[in-house]
């Protein structure tokens, strides 16, 4: 089923029937907000999970998308399925930027870039005059999808956000396990062994940065519609960190793990909000418990113990 394994099929399944009954148990705003989260940790992934290349940046991409869909929906009026593409592209073409300037560096370096680079498109989206400065692009309209299909109604916008999700999850998946991911595997494992096996490795690096550039900015673009609103926050640093640990805790290089990575962060953030500044502490503390008794992550080691690809 869909060049899935069957402990990945049976996965699939699984996470399949929770995004479908879910809504019958938990508010649909906060699974669309699973949902965005969770792409945007699969494009993460898809990056360092596959290739090895640690971005501190892919904030940028995310928020970017978000501004552009945002933008794009209010001040042009376009359809919302145009308005959350065109967040993508944006987010594509940023990242050929990046990876041009950062693609050829290795380990702290290539991250120490990306930081610098992200931190140079908040600076961008503060002063920028289409991004609302602190006050962010608001009331963003979720429209009429194909100018017939209201998204007014929170159940048709998860409706959208849900396909959306399982149709970029299906595109990752394909990825990784095409001859191209192959590849990208073979580089994360031993770089020197690929280029001297005929491989421009830089190229391989910098089509799938691209492509995860791509993907982040069609998450941010579709919770950009979702909510309403484009800001700083998913602009910031902050939020670099926050997808960093969703790919750790759920277990890099797995396929199903940032989604759970992405679960798990969203539902302590909405259950614990009322901790205040103590859920920082929270996040902490399951960032540090993570590294001592789940190195690969929960789905890392389940998928270690039982010697599945999950």
């Amino acid at each position: 089923m869909f060049g899935f394994s069957r402990p990945q099929g049976v996965s699939f399944l699984i996470m399949l029937a929770a995004v479908i009954i879910s809504p019958a148990f938990f508010y649909p705003i906060l699974l669309m907000k699973v949902l965005c989260f969770a792409l945007f940790a699969c494009a993460y992934n898809l990056l360092i999970g596959y290739v090895g290349l640690g971005s501190f940046g892919h904030a940028a991409f995310f928020g970017m998308g978000g501004y552009i869909a945002a933008y794009s929906a209010k001040k042009w009026g376009l359809d919302p399925a145009l308005a959350i593409i065109a967040g993508g592209l944006v987010g594509a073409v940023l990242g050929a930027v990046f990876g041009w300037l950062a693609i050829g560096r290795q380990g702290i370096y290539f991250a120490m870039i990306t930081l610098a680079l992200s931190q140079m498109v908040f600076f961008f989206c503060t002063q920028a005059s289409f991004t609302g400065g602190e006050d962010g692009i608001q009331q963003v309209p979720r429209g009429k999808l194909f100018g017939m299909i209201s998204l007014q109604d929170d159940m048709a916008m998860y409706t959208v956000v849900a396909v959306i999700f399982l149709v970029t999850f299906l595109l990752i998946h394909r990825i990784v396990h095409s001859p191209f991911g192959q590849v990208l595997k073979a580089i994360r494992e031993n770089e020197p062994r690929a280029t001297s096996l005929g491989y421009r490795t830089d190229d391989y690096k910098m089509l799938v940065f691209i492509l995860s550039a791509g993907i982040a900015g069609i998450a941010g673009g579709t919770k950009s519609i979702v909510f309403g609103i484009a800001t700083l926050t998913d602009v910031a640093n902050a939020q670099s960190g926050e997808v960093i640990l969703m790919t750790l805790v759920g277990g890099m290089g797995t396929i199903f793990g940032p989604v759970l990575g992405a679960l798990i962060l969203n539902f302590i953030e909405s259950y614990l909000a009322q901790l205040g500044a103590w859920f920082a502490v929270t996040q902490g503390v399951i960032f540090v418990l993570c590294i001592m008794f789940f190195r690969r992550g929960i789905l890392g080691e389940l998928a270690a113990r039982l010697k599945v690809a999950l």
